[in-house]
């Protein structure tokens, strides 16, 4: 039997002991986040036991997302895009301005791909009584980035900048969309609506007691049921290939065209196809008097 009082029957209790002291405090000692997948787990951990509501959870998880996500995944596509050409008169473009409610539109000259700046519709309010005004003093610098830079990136630049809106590049140097900070902010916040806002599903706006602003792609047979008309829909699938049909040829801003009581015309185009229509009803024609008996 070993003696109680040798040094070897001392130490050992004692490293046991340690042992289970390591133990027990390496249990209770929270594990530390090592990725962004375990900082989500804590998070939906936080939020399952309510320390977090459903909106603060959302916040915060979309801030980590941002940071993975890149300019190209939130984009404005190029064919989307609400653009004025620097070439027209104030008369031409106000009309435009009026009808999409934008607060900045790139300004093109010559062609759509020669982006020279942006321009605020602020600007043109102390400008609005004089229509031969030339836009060019008020036309501010536009900024280019890339599809790929990130969006935390790119939101810490806008703060810094004081700049809302950005003209993306491809690698090729053409025009491929734009991104505004409103765009980087819903990806944190959630959607920010207002009522120019498009979606997946919705592709007529009323913006008037007797006007509409539909986009291109509407499909023929929302557009019959929305307006109670007749298009055919058995050679066209959206209201833009009808109306280049009707037109022979791909539609132009201004192009306009009258069916079953509505005025259809091309406010926004592209070199491929329309992309914004304003849709009017006719006025009511009065009743025509009754024969005198």
């Amino acid at each position: 039997m070993s003696d109680p009082s040798s040094p070897d029957a001392e130490q050992r209790p004692a490293k046991n002991s340690k042992s289970l002291f390591q133990r027990l405090t390496s249990f209770m000692r929270p594990t530390e986040p090592a990725d962004r997948e375990d900082i989500k787990a804590v998070l939906e951990a936080a939020h399952d036991r309510k320390v977090l509501d459903g909106e603060a959870y959302a916040m915060i998880s979309g801030a980590l997302d941002v940071a993975e996500q890149t300019v190209a995944d939130i984009m404005v596509p190029r064919s989307k895009m609400d653009m004025l050409d620097i070439s027209k008169p104030l008369s031409e473009i106000l009309p435009e301005i009026i009808e999409t409610g934008h607060s900045r539109f790139p300004i093109y000259e010559d062609d759509r791909d020669n982006i020279v700046g942006i321009l605020l519709a602020k600007d043109l309010l102390l400008s609005v009584s004089n229509p031969s005004i030339d836009l060019r003093p008020l036309v501010r610098p536009a900024v280019f980035i890339p599809e790929t830079k990130r969006l935390n990136v790119l939101l810490h630049e806008f703060r810094i900048s004081r700049n809302h809106l950005a003209i993306v590049v491809d690698e090729h140097g053409g025009i491929s969309g734009l991104v505004s900070m409103e765009d980087v902010l819903e990806q944190i916040v959630g959607d920010i609506e207002d009522e120019y806002d498009e979606d997946d599903e919705k592709t007529i706006f009323q913006t008037g007691t007797n006007s509409w602003r539909a986009m291109g792609i509407t499909e023929i047979e929302n557009f019959n049921v929305h307006f109670g008309t007749h298009l055919p829909h058995e050679d066209y699938d959206t209201i833009g290939g009808w109306l280049a049909a009707e037109l022979g040829r791909i539609p132009r801003r201004g192009d306009s065209i009258n069916y079953e009581g509505l005025n259809i015309t091309v406010v926004g185009a592209d070199a491929r196809r329309a992309l914004w229509l304003h849709i009017q009803h006719h006025a009511a024609k009065p009743p025509a008097p009754a024969d005198a008996a």
